[in-house]
């Protein structure tokens, strides 16, 4: 599937419209129209038709690979509409009611023409094809109204002033697009292919996995891959967000958007372009804006009834009113006109959108993914943040720290024991134990059992092997002292017989205490889930003041825990998130209202599990998702407010003649206009 940027599509209905009928030509496949980013994404056989279908529907809107030129042709035509408004004006009193009254018309026609040739162009076309009700339709009849009832000066004002505002409305749209296209930047134009004694620039979408691609010093990397020779730091800032340099060298992973900043490095590419960890990223950030908020979808249902009603309260007002208070038709036309400028919904469906696309683009500023603006309202409504522990809390960096052995057993065999059975395991604490007693050739392992969420059982040079937690000793009824050792313990038993236990640590995450004080500052309760000891469970949730934590929990556990936490804030529409890693939490993310995968730089399974991808280890970026989204809502609110209260405003002062066709137009442009200033507030948050 083709992308292409659409220039001069500032009208959210008109997008809806233009994907509808793009999606009906025999020669497209596939189409889906991003009005918030202005993307297009089409599979077709010729994409000179649908260019031609495009201009036929939309005659101001071009389609192309490239950035927006700079809009000069606009602002020469608005400029020079403004001097024969401006010299219409300077003539009116001594052209009117005169015999060179045709000059007056003569300068207002050629203004509004000017700047209203495709208003009227479209408004036609649509009106055609059955689309009627768009803001083009409506400010043709306005103003063609206008002219014949002798209100030249308000009928050319009042298009060059729409023009203008869609003009600068255009430019904050494109502005706010780019913060968001800006990421499509990041994605190399040419990979480096090594190709015998060789080399060539090759387009990257060409390069196969298992190929040789150079990276020079300075040079973006362009696809995923293991450096098989050379040395370099490492900027991954593209990727997470964070300036902080990684080193790297032969046998290490290097990832699409990453740039080699001091040395240069010969690259296995392990992934064709379409599922680098760029592209993947990129396509994420691109596509969220699909996924609609609830405001989002009201603000659509909305804009479906608003208008047509306020159209019909204009017909009212132009025919029935003045039948029924005896008044001049002239002047309730006028109102009516009056009420059509008012009636676009275009301020709320062009900035509710682009509200969100701003949060999105800032989150993955920050290095985290928000995969759709839904996501951004449940964050907004989060009364809990439930956490895993072991990778999340803790850094997952476990190592044995102490050895007990109980009467009859040694260190040595207590450990020995324990690292010839987990040998096989690849849970973190299991790689532990392996990692602090060296293998010795010679023992025979059989009968291996991984039991889930209490240990393994293997049989050791022929005794029964258990190592594991303090439940499963209970269950077995073997007897031991020791229920209460604080910390992650694993459990040794030979024969049926307690052998002692292994004491492993892990330490807590730098920023795992300010996480949790910063959530509670928000109102938001941090809750700890882990398989773990109660114990270690307990260690852990004191030092970070979590009140409240469940341990020794199976996997399936976890999820029914997670289900009556979420049942018990339904009743006021409040939501949880889960924080893990993305791969072992994955039946727990899935059942979240929100998953939020930690440390996923890489990792494919992260990508596709959680609604939010933070890209590296820091888990105060929990809290700036939140923050984000509490931002993104607030100004959505504060716009809809705003739209709504001041359009209410000028329907009223409009059916009470109390408006004029200037100040209509402020109540749909600038009113628009402040919403998308404000929508870009995001940006800069």
């Amino acid at each position: 599937m083709e992308k292409y940027n659409l220039q001069g599509l500032s009208c959210a209905d008109c997008a809806f419209t233009l994907e509808k009928e793009l999606s009906q030509m025999d020669s497209v496949t596939t189409v889906h129209l991003n009005g918030a980013t202005g993307t297009l994404s089409i599979d077709c056989e010729d994409i000179d038709e649908v260019a031609r279908k495009i201009k036929e529907l939309e005659p101001g809107v071009t389609i192309t690979k490239s950035e927006e030129p700079s809009p000069h042709r606009t602002r020469t035509i608005i400029i020079l509409a403004l001097i024969f408004f401006l010299f219409g004006l300077l003539f009116r009193e001594p052209l009117h009611e005169t015999v060179y009254s045709w000059a007056e018309y003569a300068v207002f026609l050629t203004a509004y023409l000017l700047v209203g040739r495709n208003v009227l162009r479209k408004a036609v076309l649509n009106t055609v094809k059955g689309h009627i009700f768009d803001e083009n339709f409506l400010m043709t009849v306005a103003t063609t109204g206008a002219i014949l009832i002798h209100q030249l000066p308000e009928a050319a004002g009042v298009m060059l002033f729409f023009s203008v505002g869609e003009y600068v409305e255009d430019l904050s749209v494109s502005r706010s697009r780019k913060s968001v296209r800006a990421l499509l930047n990041l994605r190399p134009d040419s990979a480096t292919l090594v190709h015998g004694d060789s080399t060539l620039q090759v387009n990257p979408r060409d390069v196969k996995v298992g190929d040789i691609i150079l990276v020079a010093p300075g040079e973006r990397v362009p696809l995923d891959g293991v450096v098989i020779e050379g040395h370099s730091i490492m900027d991954t800032s593209a990727l997470t967000g964070e300036s902080m340099p990684r080193e790297v060298e032969e046998g290490g992973t290097v990832l699409a958007g990453m740039i080699s900043k001091t040395g240069a490095l010969t690259v296995n590419v392990s992934k064709p372009f379409g599922e680098s960890s760029m592209s993947r990223i990129l396509d994420l950030v691109e596509n969220a804006a699909a996924r609609k908020a609830r405001p989002e979808k009201f603000i659509t249902r909305f804009a479906r009834v608003y208008t047509p009603a306020v159209v019909g309260a204009a017909v009212c007002v132009a025919v029935i009113l003045p039948v029924i208070l005896g008044a001049s038709f002239l002047e309730w036309t006028y109102r009516a006109l009056v009420l059509l400028v008012i009636s676009c919904p275009c301020a709320l469906v062009i900035s509710i959108p682009l509200s969100y696309v701003g949060g999105i683009g800032r989150a993955s500023r920050e290095g985290i993914l928000i995969k759709g603006a839904h996501f951004l309202d449940v964050l907004t409504d989060l009364a809990a943040v439930v956490f895993d522990k072991t990778g999340t809390l803790t850094k997952g960096s476990l190592a044995v720290s102490q050895v007990v052995p109980a009467e009859g057993f040694t260190e040595d065999m207590v450990l020995r024991h324990a690292a010839v059975t987990e040998q096989y395991s690849s849970h973190p604490i299991a790689r532990s134990i392996v990692e602090k007693y060296p293998q010795e050739e010679g023992d025979t392992v059989t009968d291996y059992q991984e039991i889930p969420a209490r240990g393994v059982r293997a049989s050791v040079n022929g005794n029964t092997v258990f190592v594991g937690n303090d439940r499963q000793l209970h269950e077995e009824m073997i007897s031991h002292d020791t229920c209460h050792v604080e910390g992650t313990v694993a459990h040794v038993t030979v024969n049926g017989t307690y052998a002692g236990y292994i004491l492993i640590s892990d330490t807590i995450r730098d920023d795992a205490g300010k996480t949790v004080e910063a959530l509670r500052e928000m109102g938001i309760t941090s809750i700890m889930l882990t398989g773990d000891s109660s114990d270690a469970a307990e260690c852990v949730a004191q030092s970070l003041g979590i009140l409240r934590f469940h341990s020794e929990l199976l996997p399936e556990e976890k999820v029914v825990r997670l289900e009556q936490m979420k049942e018990s804030l339904s009743y006021d529409k409040r939501t949880v998130a889960f924080v893990g890693d993305g791969i072992n939490d994955a039946p727990v993310i899935a059942r979240a209202d929100v998953g939020i995968a930690m440390g996923a730089l890489g990792s494919d399974a992260a990508v596709e599990t959680a609604d939010i991808v933070i890209m590296t280890d820091h888990l105060y970026k929990v809290v700036e998702a939140v923050r984000i989204a509490r931002k993104t809502s607030t100004i959505v609110w504060q716009n809809i407010a705003l739209v709504l209260g001041v359009k209410s405003i000028f329907i009223f002062m409009g059916i009470l003649g109390m408006a004029t066709m200037w100040e209509a137009v402020f109540a749909d442009v600038g009113v628009a206009l402040m919403a998308v200033f404000n929508a870009t507030r995001i940006r800069v948050y």
